[in-house]
C-alpha cells in the first residue's frame, strides 16, 4: 500500500508539472484572445510592462553587440597596422643587417691575416735562433770541420737576410693592424645602427600590443555587460510565466483555443483530466490506508527490518566462505585428488588407453578406489574430481572418498531410492544408503560420499558438524589447495613415512623421514611435469636438503625399489624458509610406474625388469 501511494504521489507531481507547462504555453499563444476578458486585465497590464522592459533590454543588448563588433573591427585594424609597421621596419633592417654581416666578415678576414703575419714574425725569430745554435755548434767542434769557413759564411749570409725579412713582415703587420682597426670601427657603427632599428621594432610592437590590450579589456567588459543583459532578459521572460499561467487557466476554463495553436487547449484538458484522476486515486488510497490495522503494519515493518538485519549478518559470512570445500575428517593424514576431467584430456592416459586398455582400466580403478563402484555415474564422463582422504591406526588404513559430479547428483539419488537393494538410514535427517558392498550419501549439491558404511557415516557426521572437520585454514589443507587444482593428480601427506602403508613404495625412504609434510602434483601431458613440495623442521634443514638433492639427485629422486629416476633433467630447486619446492619433467616409464604404485596395481613385467 505504501509503495502504491508513493508511486501515485510521484505520478501526480509529474502530471501537475506537465499541466502547468501546458497552461503557460496556452496563455503565451492566447494573449490576444484574453484581451476581451476583464478577469485577466491585470495580467495583460503586467505583460505589457514586462514586454516594454524586455524591449529596453533587447535594445541595450543590440547596442552592446554593436559595440563589441566595433571593438573587434578596431582590434583587426590594429593588428593590420601592426603587421604593416613591423614589415616596413623589417625591410629597413635588411640592408643594415646585410652591411653589418659584411663588416663582420671583413673583421674576421683581417683577424686571420694579422694572425698569419704574427706567425711569420715568430717563424723569423725561430729561424734566427736556429742559425745561432748551428753557428755555436760549428765553433765548438774540435777539430773544426774542413769546410768550417764555407758553412759559417752560408749561415752568416742567411742571418743577414733575416732582418730584412723581419722588417718587411713588420711593415705588413702594421698595415694589417690598421685594416683591422678600420674594419672594427665600421662593424661597431653597423651594430649601433642595427640596435637602433631593433629598438624601434620593439617600441612599435609594444605600442600596438598595449593598444590591443586596451581593446581586449574593453571587449571583455562589453561581453560581461552582454551576459548580464541577456540574463536580465531571461529573468523578465520568466516573470511573464505567472501571467501566462493565469491567462492559460482562464482560457482553458472558458474552452477558448488560440487560432494558430488549437492543440494547446486539448493538451491542457488532457493533463487536467490526468491530475483529477490521480488526485482521486490518492484520496482513495488514503482512505484505504486509514483502514489498515496499525498493529499489523508494525508487525510487517518489524519482519522486513529483521530480515534485512539477518541478511546483513549472513551475506558477509557467505562471501567469506570458500567457493569449494572438501568436507573431510579432522584426523586426515593424506589426501589423493584425481582430476578425472583433466585425465581424460591429457596425452599419457590417451596413449595408455589406446595401447593397453586392460592395463589402463586396472590403473584407473585403482586410482579412484571405492569411487569406481558409484552407481549410475560414469566417472570418466560424469565426474569432475575424486578425492580420497586416508588415515592409519591399529595397523589398518581407513579411506574417505568424495566424488564431485559435473552436474546435480539428484538422478543418482532417485535411482538408488527405486533400488530395493539399498537400505535408507538417516543421520540427523541426512539419508545414508547402504548396500551389501557399498554405502553412499549426498553431502553437497554435486558431491557424493562413497565407500564402506562406517566411513560414509562419519563423512555425513563431519558434513553436519557432529564431528570436527579438516579446517580450511589448517596446514595440510592450505598446502593441498596450494597445489594446482588443474593438475591430473595431487597427493599430499602430513606424515610422509606412512605413505608406504597407504600406497606401494614411491619415494626414497630417507626423503620421507626428513620431510614433515610432502606434496606431489602431476600433469600427464607430454612431457609429464611434476611439482614436489617438502616442508622441513627448520630453514637450515630445508637449505641442507636442497643442497643434497642438487648434488645427488640420482640418490634422492628415484622410485623406491626401482632403478628408475623421477626426472629427465636435474630439477629446479627453490627454497623459502622451511619449504622446499622442486619442479622437473618425469620420464614416461617412471610416470607409468608412479601411477601403478599409487593405484596399488602390479607393475607390468617390462617396468619390473627395469
Amino acid at each position: 500500500m505504501k509503495i502504491r501511494r508513493q508511486k501515485t504521489r510521484m505520478a501526480l507531481r509529474h502530471e501537475r508539472r506537465a499541466l502547468q507547462k501546458s497552461e503557460v504555453n496556452l496563455g503565451r499563444e492566447g494573449v490576444s484572445q484574453a484581451v476581451n476578458f476583464p478577469e485577466v486585465r491585470n495580467e495583460i497590464v503586467a505583460l505589457k510592462k514586462l514586454e516594454q522592459e524586455q524591449k529596453e533590454v533587447a535594445l541595450r543588448i543590440a547596442q552592446i553587440e554593436e559595440g563589441i563588433r566595433k571593438i573587434e573591427l578596431q582590434r583587426a585594424q590594429n593588428t593590420k597596422e601592426q603587421n604593416e609597421a613591423l614589415a616596413k621596419l623589417e625591410e629597413e633592417k635588411k640592408p643594415i643587417l646585410q652591411r653589418r654581416n659584411e663588416a663582420k666578415a671583413t673583421v674576421d678576414l683581417c683577424d686571420r691575416e694579422l694572425a698569419g703575419v704574427e706567425r711569420r714574425l715568430q717563424d723569423n725569430d725561430a729561424a734566427d735562433r736556429e742559425l745561432l745554435k748551428k753557428l755555436a755548434e760549428l765553433q765548438a767542434q774540435v777539430p773544426p770541420p774542413p769546410d768550417l769557413e764555407t758553412q759559417m759564411a752560408g749561415i752568416s749570409a742567411r742571418r743577414v737576410r733575416l732582418p730584412e725579412e723581419r722588417a718587411e713582415v713588420t711593415r705588413a703587420r702594421l698595415g694589417s693592424a690598421e685594416a683591422c682597426r678600420t674594419a672594427r670601427e665600421k662593424l661597431a657603427r653597423q651594430d649601433a645602427e642595427l640596435a637602433v632599428v631593433d629598438k624601434n621594432i620593439a617600441r612599435v610592437r609594444d605600442e600596438f600590443e598595449a593598444r590591443d590590450r586596451v581593446l581586449n579589456e574593453s571587449s571583455r567588459a562589453q561581453q560581461e555587460a552582454l551576459k548580464d543583459a541577456r540574463g536580465h532578459h531571461q529573468t523578465v521572460e520568466e516573470k511573464k510565466n505567472p501571467a501566462y499561467l493565469n491567462i492559460g487557466r482562464h482560457l482553458a476554463s472558458q474552452g477558448i483555443a488560440p487560432p494558430n495553436a488549437p492543440h494547446l487547449l486539448a493538451d491542457v484538458q488532457k493533463h487536467r483530466a490526468a491530475v483529477d484522476r490521480l488526485s482521486q486515486h490518492t484520496v482513495e488510497l488514503a482512505v484505504l490506508s486509514s483502514q489498515i490495522d496499525k498493529q499489523e503494519l508494525r508487525k510487517f515493518y518489524f519482519s522486513v527490518f529483521s530480515l534485512l538485519f539477518l541478511l546483513a549478518i549472513v551475506l558477509p559470512l557467505v562471501f567469506k566462505t570458500p567457493p569449494k570445500r572438501e568436507w573431510l575428517p579432522q584426523e586426515t593424514e593424506a589426501i589423493l585428488s584425481v582430476n578425472t576431467e583433466q585425465i581424460e584430456r591429457d596425452d599419457l592416459p590417451k596413449r595408455w588407453r589406446k595401447d593397453q586398455e586392460a592395463e589402463w582400466q586396472n590403473v584407473w580403478s585403482g586410482l579412484n578406489g571405492s569411487a569406481a563402484q558409484t552407481p549410475v555415474l560414469n566417472l570418466a564422463r560424469d565426474a569432475v574430481r575424486v578425492t580420497r582422504a586416508m588415515t592409519t591406526g591399529a595397523g589398518t588404513t581407513r579411506e574417505f572418498v568424495l566424488v564431485e559430479a559435473r552436474g546435480d547428483v539428484s538422478p543418482v539419488i532417485r535411482s538408488i531410492e527405486k533400488d530395493a537393494a539399498f537400505e535408507r538410514r538417516p543421520i540427523s535427517g541426512l539419508p545414508v544408503w547402504l548396500h551389501s558392498d557399498i554405502a553412499l550419501a549426498r553431502v553437497g549439491p554435486r558431491t557424493l560420499a562413497v565407500g564402506s558404511a562406517p566411513e560414509v557415516q562419519e563423512l555425513v557426521q563431519v558434513r553436519l558438524g557432529i564431528k570436527p572437520d579438516l579446517k580450511t585454514t589448517g596446514q595440510l589443507f592450505d598446502r593441498f589447495q596450494a597445489l594446482n587444482q588443474g593438475n591430473a593428480l595431487r597427493l599430499i601427506s602430513r606424515d610422509p613415512p606412512k605413505l608406504a602403508q597407504m600406497f606401494h613404495p614411491i619415494f626414497h625412504r630417507e626423503l620421507l623421514d626428513t620431510a614433515q609434510l610432502l606434496g606431489l602434483s602431476l600433469t600427464l601431458q607430454n612431457p609429464v611435469k611434476a611439482r614436489l613440495v617438502i616442508k622441513c623442521k627448520s630453514s637450515s634443514d630445508a637449505t641442507e636438503l636442497g643442497g643434497r638433492i642438487k648434488n645427488e639427485p640420482q640418490r634422492w629422486l628415484k622410485v623406491e625399489d626401482s632403478d628408475l629416476l623421477l626426472y629427465t633433467q636435474p630439477p629446479e630447486i627453490e627454497t623459502k624458509d622451511t619449504d622446499l619446492e622442486l619442479r622437473f619433467d618425469v620420464p614416461e616409464k617412471t610416470a607409468r610406474l608412479l601411477l601403478h604404485r599409487i593405484a596399488k596395481t602390479d607393475a607390468p613385467p617390462s617396468l619390473a625388469g627395469n
